[in-house]
């Protein structure tokens, strides 16, 4: 590409560089990160208050059970919790009832469709990681495209829905 002079430019004879529509478009549709972290919250309080009380009580054994056995406990909490909320996105339309709520979801990065079904799970198993070790989902914060380690790696956005 040669040198443009700024007379040409100025003149309407040289075109400036077209920006790409379509990355115009996903960056409209990304989710923001209040809409996500209030989802979270709604989704981990509806989905797992309830699993929470039924492994804690009648399968533990009470709050002693739970504590003499934490690691069995909080595997018994987990994989419900992973296996409800993919069936939620699997089902319906890669939304949980908190992204419903705010009018988001889960969709895949390059086609924009609903992701397959090893992505969803491997995005919620490495959501729950990324949460413990919480740089993952710190990561959100300070990206240009909003994604979250468990976003980047299961090559899903989360987008807002009209």
């Amino acid at each position: 590409m040669g040198k443009k002079r700024f007379r040409d430019v100025k003149q309407g004879r040289v075109k400036a560089p077209e920006i790409e529509e379509d990355r115009v478009k996903v960056n409209l549709l990304i989710a923001n990160n209040r809409q996500k972290v209030k989802a979270a919250l709604t989704d981990s309080f509806m989905l797992m208050m309830p699993i929470l009380f039924i492994v804690m009580y009648p399968v533990m054994g009470g709050r002693e059970g739970f504590e003499a056995n934490k690691i069995m406990g909080w595997i018994y909490i987990l994989i419900p919790f992973i296996s409800v909320q993919t069936g939620f996105m699997w089902f319906g339309n890669g939304q949980t009832p908190g992204y419903r709520n705010y009018n988001i979801k889960v969709v895949d990065s390059k086609t924009l469709e609903n992701p397959p079904l090893f992505s969803i799970i491997f995005r919620n198993m490495l959501m729950v990681l990324s949460l413990v070790t919480v740089i993952g989902w710190m990561m959100m914060f300070f990206r240009k495209d909003k994604k979250g380690l468990h976003d980047m790696l299961s090559q899903t956005m989360v987008i807002n829905v009209k």
